[in-house]
């Protein structure tokens, strides 16, 4: 099940000003990173005995430490690089305030960072657009982001995901969605042709998708006296082989894979037999790259491994998860599924999809 939702972004904030004796013309980037209301910090799993319909924990987002930039102008049909800003800040440059700009998102919590960044125009009259990347780590990049020169580049920009560093903090990574419009034209589009002093508000997004996992084993089903071999109890869970390559900055929705993957980063122990709180209900969630596999492009694919009355790890039930996935889509999804046990699972090595 699909739910598009702004669950972490940044505004950007264009500021021309011109000086009485200095004929170029100078703008400043005022950051802000915009935290809606009511996320703070809670546990991994949510309570044991939340009913099946709880919305479940709320979050504490990680304030990003690195910043990057990318500025373009206009030269007839070609979008040229202008400028690249690559910074590095640190929490304490962060204040919170309310968001009123243009966007949807008008009254939401955020998180404003008070820096600038000077751009100098040299009084040229252009149409330019901000693309940017911020991150809680550091990111490394298929280009040197200062070396970009046009906007083919640029929108072919990807970042390594493959280390377990970067895997742990894909929640804490935004970008500008490419395809992302305001009245028929990019929303982070500015000019300086039609206004000296440009404005714009820029949202950044998260460029991975929040998988929200949910579990019930009947009421009925958890204690059978006269067959205990029939009573169920989840004892572990899995999520591998996630997507690890090379990932979009700039296109979040436009991953692919040739085949579904048979290794990857894989999320352990999310329940284990030692997890007795957690045998029978519970939640969880996790962020990972979404992707489609090349040929297929209407599915996200999930696989899971499961477990019922500690039946070993060898012997797991293997389960794909097939998510329908539009990939025109500007943000990436919640991506949300629910898994109710009647009986305990097979104990044998046959592959199974789903799909949901």
């Amino acid at each position: 099940m699909f739910r598009n939702i702004l669950v972490l972004g940044t505004c950007l904030f264009l500021i021309g000003c011109k000086g009485l004796n200095d004929p170029s013309q100078t703008v400043t980037l005022p950051i802000s990173i915009c935290l809606p209301s009511g996320e703070t910090q809670a546990p991994r799993h949510a309570p044991v005995r939340r009913s099946l319909g709880d919305p479940g924990t709320t979050e504490r987002f990680i304030m990003p430490n690195y910043l990057y930039f990318i500025i373009l102008k206009q030269n007839g049909t070609n979008w040229e690089v202008w400028d690249t800003i690559t910074r590095h800040v640190t929490d304490n440059d962060w204040q919170p305030r309310r968001y009123s700009g243009s966007l949807h998102t008008t009254g939401d919590s955020i998180y404003q960072y008070t820096g600038t960044f000077p751009l100098m125009t040299n009084n040229q009259q252009f149409n330019g657009r901000v693309y940017a990347v911020a991150s809680a780590v550091e990111l490394t990049f298929s280009q040197d982001i200062g070396t970009i020169v046009n906007l083919d580049q640029l929108l072919n920009l990807t970042f390594d995901a493959s280390s377990v560093t970067i895997q742990s903090n894909l929640q804490h990574i935004y970008s500008t969605p490419y395809n992302y419009e305001v009245d028929d034209e990019y929303y982070g589009s500015f000019s300086t042709i039609t206004v000296q002093s440009p404005r714009i508000n820029l949202m950044l997004y998260h460029i991975a998708a929040k998988v929200d996992l949910k579990w019930n084993v009947a009421e009925d089903k958890r204690i059978n006296a006269a067959d205990p071999s029939q009573a169920v109890r989840l004892t572990y869970m899995e999520a591998r082989r996630l997507f690890n390559g090379n990932a979009y900055c700039f296109k979040p929705m436009r991953n692919t894979l040739p085949a579904l993957p048979t290794m990857g980063y894989s999320i352990t122990d999310i329940i284990t037999a030692g997890d007795e709180g957690l045998w029978w209900e519970g939640r969880t969630y996790f962020y990972t790259i979404p992707y489609t596999i090349e040929g297929s492009p209407t599915y996200f694919p999930l696989q899971m491994l499961l477990c019922t009355n500690d039946a070993a790890k060898a012997d797991a039930y293997k389960l794909t998860l097939y998510q329908p996935f539009d990939t025109t889509e500007v943000f990436v999804p919640w991506l949300r599924g629910n898994f109710v046990f009647n009986n305990p699972l097979p104990t044998d090595s046959v592959a199974r999809t789903v799909n949901n």
